[in-house]
């Protein structure tokens, strides 16, 4: 009777902890999840599971080991946000696998995937033909983004033998939390002088201020701040309607 009370006792305190750690590292769906944070979810499950049945050790064994686990895995998280060199490392980085039409094969063995992978990525998409497409990038997570090319969009201009004169191009990061991609300002033979210019326009004094920015093909740019202010905050719950919040 006291290993029957003993187990369910260690279940609850299993239970509300995988659920606590797991509020902590955010929300993130099983299909966004980078091969690193897939494989933590697996060991922590494991060591939850230990904890809730497991009688030979102490309970407190596996709720410290448990909390360790998290609390690294909260630490490597927090890296990754801060550090681009350490995100790609440790989760890896976006690959174009498809460029004008045409498969890059060695990026795509260098990831270990096959045409059959492809074309299985390309069929989920509702892509049959690869011709149809112009860019293709293989994500972090596994999935695949496409770009089909522009004759090939819905209600295309094909449909109505209209010729097209939009050669429609890609985004290209320039600031990813704080850090300038030079290498992507130099493939549009702009300088780090420019962009700055551009976010002193903006009222922007800082690099630092800067969450994400991307170029168009017209070399507009887009930018998003650390902090962003809005006067109504526009969400789901009872709690969001708050004048002047911060983001």
């Amino acid at each position: 009777m006291y290993l029957f009370i003993e187990i369910i006792l260690q279940t609850l305190l299993s239970f509300f902890a995988i659920m606590f750690i797991t509020r902590i590292l955010g929300r993130q769906q099983v299909a966004q999840l980078t091969l690193y944070e897939y494989i933590n979810g697996i060991t922590v499950g494991s060591i939850a599971a230990n904890l809730a049945t497991d009688v030979s050790q102490r309970t407190w064994q596996h709720l410290i080991g448990l909390m360790i686990y998290g609390g690294l895995t909260f630490l490597v998280a927090s890296l990754v946000m801060k550090n681009r060199i350490a995100s790609k490392v440790i989760q890896g980085e976006p690959v174009m696998v498809i460029q004008e039409g045409k498969i890059l094969e060695k990026n795509l063995h260098r990831y270990h995937y096959t045409i059959d992978d492809l074309n299985l990525l390309l069929r989920r998409k509702d892509i049959f033909d690869i011709e149809d497409v112009k860019y293709a990038i293989l994500e972090s997570t596994g999935e695949i983004s496409v770009m089909k090319k522009t004759e090939k969009l819905p209600v295309t201009p094909e449909d109505f033998k209209i010729p097209t004169n939009i050669n429609k191009e890609l985004t290209i990061e320039v600031i990813v939390t704080g850090t300038i991609i030079y290498e992507n300002l130099r493939s549009r033979s702009l300088t780090a002088q420019w962009l700055i210019n551009k976010l002193r326009d903006e009222n922007i004094t800082s690099i630092k201020d800067v969450f994400y920015a991307v170029l168009n093909q017209e070399n507009e740019l887009f930018i998003d701040l650390y902090y962003d202010y809005f006067k109504i905050r526009k969400g789901i719950s009872e709690s969001d309607d708050i004048p002047d919040y911060k983001d």
